[in-house]
């Protein structure tokens, strides 16, 4: 028997924030050195140089700036994005008229997580603005672009109201949501396709495949969004971070301003710390919530 769609919402949402957390936890100062490999791609030469020069400047605090808004932010986007998979899945059902226990297809699976990301991207874009201005601060008040401040969460949050009101907490929220769209679609797809293959391998059913098949398919479900969407992700943190200075062009100015002036080499500045970190971020994302998901579900069914 089903739980009550809004007792299933709270373990999905629950599971979410758990695998948020787990995702934060092994994965930060990979994600710090990929916001400063984006917004000062001339001033790294690789994602190693990059963590040993904070680490030599800023210290191992350094690598882990930000870590407060993005738990903030995976808790929050995951918490909303698992719950409105759940939710969304219960839509496609009734759109291709299954029942409501119908088990989808991994590409329909794959929709439901692509809508669902919409949901998600409006509350991820504030607390990911914090992150990445809190992770870039150093090099900002090194080249000269903004005096020195104070570099806390608190600091950030009161700087972006003063001066940019409310809206300037979604700064690069068009960008977050086409970014999301694909990636998400890539993300869920990939990760139930894996799944699937481990499976039918196993000859088992698909929740009952392992917690090493789980952190694979996580990590490849990762490897492919972050493949498809990273010139976007690019563009995201140099408007977030820029936007510091002023109001910053739209996405579309700025991916032509980055591409001409920088080549299109510098889209993809970064991109070797988040593939190295992608398998142990998704693959513990996905661990968190499907472990925590089934037990709380095994509560319910006693």
């Amino acid at each position: 028997m089903a739980p009550h769609p809004v007792v299933q919402a709270i373990i999905d949402l629950s599971a979410g924030a758990i695998g948020g957390a787990a995702c934060v936890f092994s994965g930060q100062p990979l994600d710090t050195a990929k916001v400063k490999m984006q917004t000062f791609p001339a001033l790294y030469r690789s994602f190693i140089h990059c963590i040993v020069s904070t680490y030599k400047h800023v210290g191992l605090r350094g690598l882990y700036q930000g870590t407060s808004p993005a738990l903030m932010a995976n808790i929050a986007e995951n918490s909303v994005l698992f719950m409105s998979y759940g939710f969304c899945q219960q839509i496609i059902r009734i759109t291709a008229g299954l029942h409501n226990e119908a088990v989808l297809s991994d590409v329909q699976k794959a929709c439901a997580g692509s809508v669902a990301s919409i949901f998600s991207s409006l509350v991820l874009c504030p607390t990911e603005l914090v992150k990445c201005r809190l992770q870039a601060m150093y090099e900002m008040e090194a080249s000269g672009k903004i005096a020195k401040t104070e570099n806390t969460v608190w600091s950030v949050v009161k700087s972006i109201i003063r001066n940019e009101g409310p809206l300037g907490f979604f700064q690069g929220l068009t960008t977050t949501i086409a970014r999301e769209v694909p990636g998400y679609f890539c993300f869920f797809g990939a990760y139930e396709l894996c799944r699937t293959g481990f499976a039918d391998y196993m000859k088992c059913d698909k929740d009952d495949i392992g917690m090493a098949p789980i952190v694979f398919s996580g990590g490849f479900g990762g490897a492919c969004l972050w493949l498809v969407v990273y010139p976007m992700d690019c563009v995201k943190s140099r408007i977030q971070v820029m936007s510091m200075m002023g109001k910053q062009a739209g996405f579309f100015k700025t991916f032509m301003t980055i591409a001409r002036s920088e080549g299109v080499r510098a889209l993809y500045s970064g991109l070797t710390p988040t593939m190295v970190r992608t398998f142990p971020a998704n693959g513990a994302l996905f661990l968190g919530y499907e472990v925590s998901r089934k037990l709380m579900m095994k509560q319910f069914d006693s």
